[in-house]
């Protein structure tokens, strides 16, 4: 039995009950009346107000029923089309919530319910077609240098190196393709990491100058084979400290010059690396002269998988996701990072981190 059934025979009952009682009410006090009080005026008065009695409480129970009908039934029906189309995978609609009741506190839930879900749905297929371009660029950038290196390794044993000179030279070809790879496939691995939130943090006392002093050497020995100029300036003083992880911080910055070195398009390159003292904080800046970044893409540069205009870099390899790398761990450091750039010019990308500072102890 539905709930419409059971509504009209409720108020039917509810009707029926008293009716049966007045009725007999009625009839009991018709026939213990006298004889000359009963008279046909009287009963067609009292059969008349028993008549009224009837369309009033007739009409109050139609009107309940529409009523209540409309209040229950009316939504039901409407997340019962809902329930339909989640079920059919249809999440384009939207409820239309007609009353502040409990019914349509329900409703709104509901309807709630429907737009997380889409989101949701939403995210899943941006993940997946995410992860599909993930996999797109990392088989790309994993078959170029393996070709590399099989050309080179079969060059070697064939004779065609034959010279030690060439045998050095298609030896260090081998090794920088081989370090290629390792970066990527160490990427891939911290990529993961950002995804499931496992970040291995250590977190030390770093002496800035120092620190970067030592990373700006190791910066200098990648790219002078590649020759790329390079040039440093620390405006620091000598015993400034942050608290930092101090590997993941040189991926921050391995990161950021790799990305400059992957879009440089000028025949004479370099990179300059500032790092400079703002009051609270110090500040990196890390400047080259490639090609720079559209306007339009300058906002989305640090999205998971964004490579701006994948037609004319995908030959430059890179998974699209260093950058987020990036702008993770400063997130995680409570610093932040950002870019300016024009295009035919160069690139420059800043990042900062709070001074330690020691707190002193009242006693």
């Amino acid at each position: 039995m539905n709930l419409k059934t059971k509504l009209i025979i409720t108020f039917s009952v509810v009707i029926a009950v008293p009716l049966f009682l007045i009725t007999i009410v009625f009839i009991g006090f018709m026939s213990m009346q006298p004889a000359e009080v009963a008279t046909p005026q009287t009963k067609e008065f009292l059969g008349e107000m028993l008549l009224s009695v009837l369309l009033i409480m007739a009409m109050t129970s139609a009107f309940l029923i529409v009523w209540i009908y409309r209040s229950i039934l009316n939504p039901i029906e409407t997340m019962k089309k809902a329930t339909r189309n989640i079920r059919d995978g249809n999440l384009d609609f939207e409820m239309e919530i007609e009353d502040n009741d409990e019914i349509g506190e329900l409703c709104a839930d509901f309807e709630e319910m429907r737009v997380r879900l889409k989101e949701s749905t939403e995210e899943r297929i941006a993940f997946d077609s995410q992860s599909k371009e993930l996999i797109s660029n990392i088989s790309h950038d994993l078959k170029t240098p393996i070709t590399a290196i099989k050309g080179y390794v079969e060059g070697l044993l064939d004779g065609v190196a034959d010279t030690p000179e060439k045998q050095v030279k298609y030896l260090r070809t081998i090794y920088n393709k081989a370090n290629d790879m390792d970066r990527l496939i160490n990427e891939l691995t911290f990529y993961s990491k950002i995804d499931t939130n496992r970040i291995p943090y250590t977190f030390n006392k770093i002496n800035v100058k120092e620190y970067f002093d030592d990373c700006i050497e190791d910066i200098g020995l990648e790219l002078s084979p590649q020759k790329i100029g390079l040039s440093y300036t620390n405006e620091v003083a000598d015993d400034v400290t942050v608290i930092a992880d101090a590997e993941q911080m040189k991926r921050v910055i391995n990161n950021i010059v790799s990305n400059s070195v992957k879009y440089m398009d000028k025949p004479e390159k370099f990179v300059h690396i500032r790092v400079k003292d703002v009051g609270d904080f110090i500040q990196v800046e890390i400047e080259d002269n490639g090609k720079g970044i559209p306007t339009k893409d300058q906002p989305y540069i640090f999205d998971r998988f964004f490579r701006s205009d994948t037609s004319r870099n995908s030959s430059k390899g890179g998974s699209g996701i260093g950058l987020s790398i990036v702008h993770k761990i400063m997130e995680d450091h409570g610093g932040k990072v950002w870019v300016t750039s024009k295009e035919g010019i160069g690139t420059t990308m800043y990042f900062v981190l709070r001074k330690y500072q020691e707190v002193p102890v009242n006693e």
